[in-house]
């Protein structure tokens, strides 16, 4: 479930600070009260996890002057001002510097609490593009999202960290579903130039005439520069790189043919490939200079059948995210279920995987339905073999039982004795099989 905001409420009269804190909890919010700005400040900084109550006739700081340092130190944090009749003015002149909104006294406390509402959601969706946009610039983070103890997982790491450090263009390629996107921001993340402008445009989505401005300029109303110019320095995403027209192609050419060897390329073009038809490749829709020169970095993040236990793994993760936002116990993946898991062709991939997930908490919270059927549902051309009755197949019973032990020490936090309990187990049997699966306490607790 989504993380529960807190509400500061700062106003010298306690009476006032303790009917607002009390009114607010009986919404559902956290609340913390100060009797001034200088306690306040003592708490709230940038990316508070909140929003901020506070009187405009305060002593010492006034309501004014905490809201000037408050939007220094953070100018998307939202300020509910509280005001007395003749303060309106001073409300409006502080909604000018930042103020989210304000209330005049005496106020209607279901006006507070929609005015609560609306600034909570609004700072909830600046923290979390906060975050992403973090994320998005750590290579050690994103590494961690590219999930999977897999050999062809650990080989696609190890590839995303070398060519992040070549400085040369990258080309992706693979099935739709497997996070090429992902790959590529990693790409810039974990290189040296991190920390520099990543762009990113989609070939598909614009008519030559459009695309050529935007790439190459004069750049359409609202965007500085071409993105070639902009991008100089850093990275620039080429997302269906085999949309690109046959005339920027050789624009393209141009562009990354510019430096000699040895020279630092101005940009570092990273082109994704997404088409889906089997009989048709990316060089067949590119010039073959462009392709080649593109192409002498190829990365593949592989399809998810290829993954074997990952699947189980990446279900867990996901259906645990889910649970958690719906309020729900997670399903339980019997033995028969997480070897058909296991066999199914997953045409769609993880994203594929993440939508079962969902599917199967919702089905769950219902007391309803099966991950057989879902997996059915999806994938006509599954075997009738894979939904017979009868026990998994010999090689996915080792893949079936690390996946119990990971769910039972998650959701025990890494408690031994507890996970001995529900599966039956001595401790000497559990250290051998932790060991064997690479699985550590210490990633639970």
């Amino acid at each position: 479930m989504p993380e529960t905001m807190t509400i500061a409420i700062v106003d010298d009269e306690e009476d006032m600070r303790q009917s607002i804190s009390q009114w607010l909890s009986l919404s559902g919010y956290n609340t913390e009260t100060f009797p001034n700005a200088v306690e306040a400040l003592k708490k709230i900084g940038a990316d508070y996890k909140g929003i901020v109550v506070s009187d405009i006739r305060m002593p010492g700081m006034d309501g004014m002057a905490f809201l000037k340092r408050l939007m220094s130190l953070d100018n998307a944090l939202p300020v509910i001002l509280i005001t007395g009749h003749g303060d309106v003015p001073m409300a409006v002149e502080a909604m000018q510097i930042g103020a989210y909104d304000f209330l005049e006294k005496p106020f209607d406390p279901d006006r507070m609490s929609d005015l609560a509402r609306r600034a909570t959601q609004a700072r909830r969706l600046t923290l979390d593009n906060r975050q992403l946009r973090r994320e998005l610039s750590d290579g050690t983070v994103l590494l961690r999202k590219l999930v999977g103890s897999s050999a062809v997982m650990e080989r696609l790491r190890e590839d995303i960290l070398d060519l992040a450090q070549a400085d040369g263009h990258v080309l992706i390629d693979g099935e739709t579903g497997t996070g090429k996107s992902l790959v590529a921001h990693a790409l810039h993340a974990c290189g040296p130039r991190a920390g520099k402008k990543f762009l990113t445009i989609s070939c598909a989505a614009f008519d030559e005439a459009d695309l050529t401005a935007r790439l190459f300029g004069p750049p359409p109303e609202g965007q500085p520069l071409p993105l070639v110019e902009e991008a100089r320095g850093g990275t620039l995403c080429l997302e269906d790189i085999e949309a690109l027209p046959v005339s920027l192609q050789a624009r393209l050419l141009s562009l990354i043919g510019e430096q000699e060897p040895g020279e630092t390329i101005p940009v570092k073009i990273i082109a994704i490939c997404n088409i889906q038809d089997g009989e048709s490749r990316c060089e067949d829709h590119l010039r073959p200079d462009l392709y080649y020169r593109l192409a002498a970095m190829l990365i593949t993040p592989p399809p998810l059948r290829q993954r074997g236990e990952d699947i189980l793994t990446l279900f867990t993760r996901f259906s645990e995210t889910f649970a958690e936002e719906y309020g729900c116990p997670a399903p339980e993946v019997t033995a028969k279920e997480a070897a058909q898991l296991l066999q199914a062709p997953w045409p769609g991939n993880v994203r594929q995987l993440i939508n079962l997930a969902e599917r199967a908490v919702l089905q769950s919270r219902r007391g309803a339905g099966s991950i057989t059927a879902l997996l059915m549902n999806d994938n006509s051309e599954i075997p009738q073999s894979m939904v017979s009755e009868g026990k998994p197949l010999k090689e996915y019973v080792e893949a079936f039982e690390k996946m119990l032990i990971d769910n039972t020490m998650r959701r025990h936090r890494g408690s031994i004795a507890a996970v001995m309990e529900e599966l039956s187990l001595p401790r000497r049997t559990l250290n051998e099989k932790m060991a064997k699966y690479g699985l550590s306490r210490s990633d639970y607790l």
